[in-house]
């Protein structure tokens, strides 16, 4: 679906009914906000290599991480059916 313009003002060209500041803003927001998660993307890698030379599980340090971003009655139930789980396969 295009984004189209109601109202005709010189502030604003259009081309083929699409207001050209407006897309190339939107355009270059995301572009910016692409680089910025790239630059974060390779912050984070380093403080995992950082957290592994000190000695820490990366891949326990990941899953604390995701925990942490559910609510408490979530992780209950995953811990719950994880218990069920290993039980059943007799873990």
């Amino acid at each position: 679906m295009l984004a189209t313009v109601d109202q005709h003002d010189d502030t604003s060209p259009e081309i083929g009914g699409i207001a050209v500041d407006r897309l190339r803003s939107i355009i270059e927001r995301v572009e910016r906000l692409e680089e910025e998660r790239k630059a974060l993307s390779g912050d984070i890698k380093d403080i995992f290599a950082e957290a592994k030379s000190a000695g820490f599980d990366v891949r326990t340090i990941k899953q604390i991480l995701k925990l942490r971003r559910l609510e408490p009655s979530a992780i209950e139930e995953q811990e719950t059916l994880l218990d069920i789980y290993r039980r059943a396969l007799g873990m």
